[in-house]
């Protein structure tokens, strides 16, 4: 796929790590250290005792063997994991799938699976402070000042 390329047949899983195959872990965690330790140059503790406590949002398109090609993905944790308020975060998307717009579908998909799965609340999310345009055209609005974590600068951000 190319950038900005055709997303017909991506198809939404949302697991609980349980329900996760070895597989699904390993493209998530792939796709995870891809762009927030290799592109974005951070060395970080991904692996942070969350996962097993989220769901794990998946869009996906069948490669060219049949098996599944993950080009987006998201970590929904429920109200008092994170923050005290239910959160999406590793929010990611394939450099391969840059340009098409599913970075906005997959925010737009990640508040609904949220909903959908602990009902209509407020999320708040640890964003970084670069892609608050980003987040605000879903409704988060910046709380609070700036902070560094990992190296790169974050702000919290809700949506009521």
């Amino acid at each position: 796929m190319s950038a900005g390329g055709d997303l017909t047949g991506l198809q939404w899983r949302a697991l609980p790590f349980d329900a996760l195959t070895t597989s699904d872990l390993y493209r998530l965690l792939q796709l995870r250290a891809e762009v927030f330790v290799v592109e974005q140059n951070c060395a970080f503790q991904d692996v942070d005792g969350l996962d097993q406590q989220a769901v794990h949002l998946m869009g996906e398109v069948s490669g060219t063997t049949g098996a599944p090609h993950l080009l987006a993905y998201s970590r929904l944790l429920p109200a008092g994991t994170a923050f005290s308020e239910a959160s999406i975060g590793r929010v990611v998307t394939s450099p391969v799938a840059r340009g098409s717009g599913l970075g906005h579908t997959l925010l737009r998909q990640s508040i609904d699976t949220l909903h959908r799965l602990w009902n209509l609340q407020p999320i708040r999310i640890g964003a970084q402070a670069h892609l608050q345009s980003y987040y605000r055209q879903c409704g988060f609005e910046p709380q609070g000042d700036l902070y560094l974590e990992d190296g790169i600068e974050h702000i919290e951000m809700l949506r009521a």
